[in-house]
């Protein structure tokens, strides 16, 4: 072959080595190729088991699957095992005059008195020897064979490189496995139905819900007010369901322009309306076999409700500006903090749709109705955000415990964890405070309801508290106590009584 023959051979060993991401079937292809180009009567590609020290033949041509079979060496053994062992190609004009040549696979017995050159080059990985490459063909006194030894070399590193990049997207494909596993479980394990904190009655009976209805397909209508934890709700279906697997894909309808909420569920076609450069797949393809959230489905326009209902109704819709129609298997969990009702009797909300969405209502109730959850996840809170910030905060005091369960809560859970984030930050101690916690609890009720403490007042609250916590913290003694606030016996003693603070309660 001329050096444009050989081009050309490299070029068509490049491209069959691309064509597949099956190495072997790609190492068989180049094997059949050289077949016709190098006049070869057999080849081979032997790989080094390193835990074995097995040499075994991975792909051949020109040689029988028993024959193949056959051909186990080890480090060192015939002219293979010793191209594996050093690292360095041989190459034997005639293999008949090689005592080296073990013919193990017995695949030249039926050729005959037949002389045959050979050609064996190491496929390399970095330093280490991974095979190798071997070519026999009938002796030619006109070929080159040094020439043959350079074009396997080529050809040998490009295999190499394609075993590199093969492991290489193989490790990628188990560690993105891995990843997708690990934080799917994490998933699971944040969302499970324990991890709801509360155990009043009230949360019993949502806690019973969740179970009852996880494992069906049926719609979900999650209803309360904002910030109850409605979402946490949904989260828990999803993930105890048995689309658990499959996308949990959430949208806020309160949070879309009315002309962007129909393409962002349904999604549009290029050239829809302006500014639609391109295809988009909307909220309900992209949940298919999952489950889509529908938050705040009272912010709904009328004219979107139409639609929304022929796609719970039929299972099907089409992109805005499109006239395909797609199939989909979506469950709806839908949440909202609107009197459904009365916005159907007021013409706000269609009572079709209200009907197909309140198939399985489940309730959520605001945290006044649940006063004997607040403690529980005022600690929950704490223990979550000391954490975060590094703090070693253990407990709240008497006088900030009194003013947590004092206060109404009108923004519900997600208002006491800001409430109990804020006081973490303020916090320089292992106590929250009363003084820790925001302005609007300070008296139990709205900041603006009531003038603020008159200064002696709040100097009093200031130190009863210190005193109690004190007495805490030294199991009810008085001298431990004192010293821990810098007073003495006596000046310690004298506020105790001045409050009202028995230190026998806290023995």
């Amino acid at each position: 072959m001329d050096k444009t023959e050989d081009i050309t051979l490299l070029y068509q060993i490049t491209q069959i080595l691309n064509q597949t991401p099956d190495l072997k079937e790609s190492l068989y292809n180049v094997l059949d190729l050289l077949a016709k180009t190098m006049h070869m009567n057999r080849g081979a590609i032997t790989i080094f088991n390193p835990l074995t020290e097995d040499i075994t033949i991975e792909v051949a041509h020109g040689m029988s699957e028993s024959a193949r079979q056959k051909g186990v060496y080890k480090l060192g053994e015939g002219i293979t095992g010793q191209v594996i062992q050093t690292g360095a190609a041989v190459t034997i004009p005639r293999i008949s005059r090689d005592s080296r040549f073990l013919n193990r696979t017995a695949s030249r017995k039926s050729l005959g008195d037949k002389e045959f050159s050979f050609i064996c080059v190491p496929i390399k990985k970095e330093k280490q020897v991974i095979g190798a490459l071997s070519v026999d063909r009938e002796y030619d006194p006109a070929y080159l064979l040094e020439k043959g030894e350079k074009i396997l070399y080529v050809l040998a590193a490009m295999i190499a490189t394609k075993v590199i990049h093969l492991e290489r997207i193989q490790l990628e494909r188990e560690q993105f496995k891995a990843e997708t596993g690990r934080l799917q479980m994490e998933l699971e394990k944040k969302y499970r139905i324990k991890n709801i904190i509360g155990n009043s009655n009230k949360m019993r009976e949502v806690y019973q819900m969740i179970s009852q209805v996880a494992g069906s397909n049926a719609t979900v209508l999650i209803r309360g007010e904002s910030g109850t934890g409605k979402e946490l709700v949904a989260n828990s279906i999803h993930y105890n369901s048995k689309r658990a697997r499959h996308p949990f894909v959430k949208i806020n309808c309160a949070a879309l322009p009315a002309n962007l909420i129909e393409s962002e569920l349904f999604g549009h076609e290029k050239g829809a309306f302006t500014g639609a450069i391109q295809q988009k797949p909307g909220k309900f393809e992209l949940a298919d076999k999952g489950t889509l959230f529908l938050d705040e489905i009272g912010s709904i326009e009328p004219e979107v409700q139409v639609k929304l209902l022929r796609v719970l109704q039929e299972r099907e819709f089409a992109r805005v500006g499109g006239n395909k129609t797609i199939a989909v298997d979506v469950r709806i969990i839908a949440a909202t903090n609107r009197n459904l009702e009365q916005a159907a009797m007021d013409g706000f909300f269609r009572s079709d749709l209200y009907y197909r969405i309140n198939v399985f209502p489940i309730y959520m109730p605001p945290l006044r109705e649940r006063k004997t959850d607040i403690l529980v996840l005022a600690d929950f809170f704490l223990e979550k955000y000391a954490r975060e910030n590094e703090k070693k905060i253990v407990r709240f005091s008497t006088p900030a415990i009194d003013m947590i369960m004092a206060y109404h809560w009108p923004g519900n859970v997600r208002e006491l964890e800001n409430c109990i984030e804020r006081a973490v930050l303020l916090c320089e101690d292992q106590v929250i405070h009363g003084y820790h916690l925001p302005p609007t609890l300070q008296t139990g009720k709205e900041s603006d309801s009531l003038p603020a403490l008159s200064l002696d007042s709040a100097v009093a609250r200031l130190e009863k508290e210190m005193i109690i916590d004190a007495l805490k913290h030294t199991r009810g003694n008085i001298s431990q106590a004192a010293k821990m606030l810098n007073t003495t016996v006596r000046k310690f003693t004298y506020k105790a009584i001045k409050y009202h603070v028995d230190h026998r309660q806290y023995h």
